[in-house]
């Protein structure tokens, strides 16, 4: 940073710019230009972000921009670069960022800044979405044909056009512009789905039907979003009963969605498709999903951007936002996707339930207990609130409560699946936690029954029989499978450090217990256990530094307290 710093300085306060503006694979080194890097945790939102003593003009604006946006603060970043803009129209790097910070925001200023930078392909991407909005089809048909076609665009370039030619009533044409895509191995399944939707929006039943039975034929692992055009093409076809046999099999995968079955099955007549915006919604949709896929997550939310400005309650594109946002630790940011979802879409439960989530991770757990408590009144035959309300006690420290939550979920599931292992896993480690460890140990036996070798099971059944110094062999063989199968987990590298010492095994203890704070430098519980291996190896001076920078790491209190009585009298070796 402090070269970059000098750097900026010797340029005459001039702005960062981002290489290569014209390539489209790119476009993600613009995201980080304009966004920042933000850091993970619970930052302020929507103009919230603290004023710092910035220079004054447009330096000051940028760098108040660009904070703004390291703070995950998209509202008050565009606005600020905006700003900047208003002061230094004629730096283009500049106007490139706000535009970019803009289009995150949501803000509508994304289009004016567009008009700036013709040069930028997300930009032109923006115009043609006005002009597709306006239902200028052939105007923004042309502005897809100007995109290379190159990188990124050879999936994205053809569903634009011909959803541009859908627009203008050229389904002929349209469906011509996918057929050889749609014929190609490799993409069959994006193309074959567009040109289906095309031609369903279209009323051309037999067009349709083939192509739809393209996708079903070649998808082997149908996701939710698929499921749900599939299934309605299916029921608006007189196979009503065939679509609700597709989503319950999607459903039977996953817990979360089992709870929005019935509202999926009551919206199953729903085009999914309704307008040519819908389908280029649907467009950046795909293209996001791909890049998550691959870890692109900059360059995958800048397209669900373009979805939002398409079709703004497109619940598919704010889920898989919310997803992104999680992954990098965005939690409030998480929260402004899901809270955008109308309350009419079939997938609200989902939302409400991912809602709660996020509430407690931010700790606003009174909300988050409110909202699970009207969960369990809308639907009563789901344990899914109660699961999750179970889990925000837990972290409360109410195990009674939570135990009772957990039970009560228990008692809704008929018979326990394999994706059930989880509420077992739950409510054994608030039997543990509470002091009832027979308890706890049958319900994390039952999860392990649920789910052989679930690692996070084997992690803690046998920690906890490696701290209470029983079935010692054998808790060293469990964690070790769940050290395979999580070789970079910080939580069960300590494990397997701390049962090697609980079986004597000091030398082998350090180096695992080394390589776990490593991983989880700033865990209390590690640094404590690194304290008392150095110690029992006869490290005593490194064991107090270790368990002094325990104390300074938030541990619980009644780990304070023990730690404090180690740096007193000091930690006999096992």
């Amino acid at each position: 940073m402090t070269a970059k710093r000098a750097a900026d300085t010797l340029a005459g306060m001039k702005y960062a710019r981002c290489a290569s503006r014209t390539a489209f694979l790119t476009l993600s080194l613009l995201a980080v230009c304009a966004a920042g890097n933000p850091p993970p945790g619970n930052a302020p939102l929507g103009g919230s972000t603290a004023r710092l003593d910035y220079p004054a003009g447009a330096f000051g604006h940028y760098l108040a921009g660009r904070f703004a946006a390291a703070q995950a603060d998209p509202s008050t970043a565009a606005r600020e670069l905006a700003r900047a803009v208003e002061l230094d129209a004629n730096e283009p790097a500049l106007t490139e960022q706000a535009f970019v910070a803009a289009l995150a925001a949501e803000q509508p200023e994304a289009t004016a800044l567009a008009r700036l930078i013709p040069d930028n392909q997300i930009a032109q991407l923006v115009l043609a979405g006005e002009d597709m909005r306006a239902g200028r089809w052939d105007a923004a048909e042309k502005i897809y044909h100007a995109l290379p076609r190159e990188g990124l665009t050879q999936l994205l370039q053809p569903l634009l056009i011909a959803w541009a030619q859908q627009g203008s009533g050229k389904t002929d044409a349209a469906l011509e512009t996918l057929r050889p895509f749609a014929e190609n191995p490799r993409f069959r399944g994006i193309f074959a789905e567009h040109a289906a939707m095309i031609a369903d929006l279209a009323n051309r039943r037999a067009e349709a039907t083939r192509y739809y039975e393209m996708v079903a034929g070649g998808a082997s692992d149908t996701n939710l979003r698929l499921a749900q055009v599939l299934a309605s093409w299916m029921a608006r076809n007189g196979q009503a009963d065939l679509a609700q046999q597709l989503l319950t099999a999607v459903a039977d995968r996953s817990p979360e969605i089992r709870i929005a079955l019935p509202d999926l099955v009551t919206h199953l007549r729903d085009r999914p498709v309704d307008s040519v915006n819908d389908g280029v919604a649907e467009s950046y949709v795909a293209l996001a999903a791909a890049l998550r896929a691959n870890d692109q997550n900059e360059l995958s939310l800048l397209m669900l951007h373009l979805a939002f400005r398409a079709r703004s309650d497109f619940s598919a594109a704010r889920l898989l936002a919310e997803e992104i946002h999680i992954s990098e630790k965005h939690y409030a940011l998480a929260l402004q996707e899901v809270e955008a979802i109308p309350q009419r879409d079939p997938l609200i439960a989902m939302a409400r339930l991912r809602r709660a989530a996020l509430l407690a991770q931010l700790e606003h757990s009174d909300q988050a207990m409110e909202l699970l408590q009207s969960m369990l009144t809308d639907y009563p035959d789901s344990a899914l609130p109660d699961i999750q309300l179970g889990d925000v006690l837990r972290v409360k420290r109410r195990f009674g409560d939570a135990i009772a939550a957990y039970t009560k979920a228990i008692g809704r599931i008929d018979i326990p699946q394999k994706s059930d292992w989880g509420v077992f896993y739950n409510r054994g480690v608030a039997f543990e936690r509470a002091g009832k460890w027979p308890l706890a140990e049958a319900d994390l036996k039952m999860a392990l029954q649920l789910f052989p070798g679930q690692p996070f099971v084997l992690n803690y059944l046998g920690y906890t029989w490696a701290d209470m110094g029983r079935n010692l062999p054998e808790a060293r063989t469990m964690i070790q499978a769940a050290a395979i199968a999580r070789r970079n987990d910080g939580a069960v590298t300590d494990s397997l450090g701390w049962v090697m010492f609980r079986m004597g095994d000091v030398a082998s203890a350090v180096s695992a217990l080394e390589r776990a704070v490593e991983l989880e430098p700033e865990d209390p519980t590690i640094t404590d256990h690194l304290g008392d291996v150095y110690f029992a190896a006869g490290r005593k001076l490194e064991a107090r530094y270790e368990w002094k920078r325990a104390l300074t790491l938030n541990p619980t209190p009644e780990d304070a307290v023990k730690i404090e009585t180690k740096l007193t009298n000091g930690q006999p070796a096992p």
